[in-house]
């Protein structure tokens, strides 16, 4: 079901959240990522909130919403949505989001703002075709005009006729590339591959990991209560919250200055622990940036010991010491360098870390409704890259894994190959390790992003070094 909405600004004064949501699409379909296109048009502009609110609904759900509302287009425009105008397509694509998922935008408001759109836009000629598409699919979703303007269905396929292959179904319905929806069904149920498609395109919610050395739960529960904020305590994670309806700067929220929280989705916050870190320890986070699980490394070791950031960004490395610094941790320690050429730079980090944490480069199909654009930048053949390089950076990370250390191999993702089929390889190979323990998290609605864990350990310590070595 929908939540309740506030209502947003009518026709006459709704342009403004509309077009720059339309800005994003173009740049998203020119080939930029759809966080950094958002930021860039919201940067240029003084929209309110509840229109900034609005425009990232409409970009971020059209984006992820594309193949279904392509499938709109082509049962009722005079061209495929693929022979459209580019311009036109993207225009539409606004405007079909409003009338197929967006319950607080009259039907109405919805055709107008885009027909406007396309006036202002030197689209004129194009504008009875904006009327008359959006109308058709209006009639089409909504057949009874007054069950129109009372209750959206609760399905936004209702009034397309669905292909009859399971898996075109799947991917049709909750707009999936349909490789990733036929692989689903090969992995899982039908109806836990029907909830990896709601969960795909629920917006997130919005979770915060408390700085256990600065704050405590109830403390930052109470700052945000007398700022009239809501949030509550997440029972699977001693010090996370989630927070409700938040909007704007996050920096602007009580204790963020202060170091008291951080933003990590709740299952991401699952993953650091299994590596157990003691104060004292020294601890490598290999794939680091943006920090999170580094900053939450330092968090269970009390910032005792010597942890290293590693990255090959420097740029995204920088907001790891930004955030680190914030937090107030002193034992975090940063280099940019390509984790899989650290024995090479650091000849002495043989055996040297206690604990590491591979939180490998992956194909990010567990948060897919977190990156809009993400499902349609993946491809079968970009798995089998990803697999390559996680099975060289677990190859090259092992040998700097002291005696009874603890290595945790994670991704954030639901594809065996790059999970269990990565570990089973590396173990097959090197056995005087031993697979501790493993966990697939499946993303879900308010529920947190898909994950995979492994935790690995020398079977014979002694023998740690054999056989593993820059490959």
């Amino acid at each position: 079901m929908k939540a309740p909405q506030d209502p947003i600004p009518t026709e006459t004064d709704g342009l403004a959240p509309r077009r720059l949501a339309w800005k994003v699409l173009e740049a998203v379909a020119a080939g930029a990522f759809a966080d950094n296109a958002l930021e860039r048009e919201l940067a240029k502009t003084n929209l309110a909130p509840l229109d900034r609110g609005l425009a990232t609904e409409l970009a971020y759900g059209a984006i992820r919403q594309r193949l279904l509302l392509d499938a709109w287009i082509d049962a009722h425009g005079r061209l495929k949505a693929n022979r459209q105008p580019p311009r036109l397509r993207w225009l539409l694509h606004v405007g079909l989001y409003q009338l197929l998922f967006s319950s607080r935008v009259p039907a109405s408001a919805a055709v107008n703002t885009s027909v406007q759109l396309a006036k202002e836009a030197g689209f004129a000629r194009l504008a009875p075709v904006v009327n008359g598409l959006l109308r058709a699919v209006a009639r089409a979703h909504t057949p009874h005009k007054a069950e129109a303007e009372a209750a959206r269905p609760l399905n936004p396929w209702q009034g397309l006729v669905l292909p009859d292959a399971a898996a075109d179904s799947l991917a049709l319905r909750h707009s999936l590339p349909p490789w990733l929806a036929t692989q689903l069904l090969q992995w899982c149920r039908p109806e836990e591959a029907e909830a990896f498609g709601r969960s795909s395109n629920t917006p997130p919610a919005l979770d915060l990991r408390i700085n256990r050395r600065r704050s405590s739960r109830a403390q930052v529960l109470a700052a945000f209560g007398a700022a009239g904020l809501t949030a509550r305590a997440l029972d699977d994670q001693e010090w996370g919250l989630c927070l409700a309806a938040a909007s704007g700067d996050l920096r602007g929220l009580p204790g963020f200055k202060e170091g008291h929280w951080c933003v990590q989705d709740r299952t991401a916050q699952a993953i650091a622990p299994l590596l157990a870190p003691q104060p004292g320890q020294r601890v490598l986070d290999a794939c680091a940036a943006p920090g999170g699980k580094s900053t939450q490394l330092a968090e269970l070791m009390d910032d005792q010991g010597e942890i290293w950031a590693v990255d090959r960004s420097e740029a995204r490395l920088k907001k790891v010491v930004a955030n680190a610094e914030r937090l107030g941790m002193v034992s975090l320690q940063v280099l940019a360098a390509d984790a899989a050429d650290l024995l090479e730079i650091r000849p002495q980090w043989r055996g040297y870390f206690d604990r590491i944490l591979l939180d490998a480069p992956c194909s990010g199909l567990g948060t897919l409704a977190r990156h809009a654009d993400a499902r349609w930048r993946i491809e079968p053949d970009t798995i089998a890259e990803l697999v390559n390089q996680q099975q060289r950076l677990l190859e090259r990370l092992a040998p700097l894994l002291q005696p009874a250390g603890r290595l945790v191999y994670a991704t954030c993702t639901v594809h065996p190959q790059e999970n269990g089929e990565v570990v089973d390889a590396f173990l097959a190979s090197h056995p005087s390790w031993q697979l501790v323990h493993q966990h697939q998290w499946w993303p879900a609605p308010q529920a947190g992003d898909g994950f995979y864990a492994a935790v690995l350990e020398p079977r014979h310590p002694d023998d740690l070094g054999q056989g593993l070595g820059p490959t």
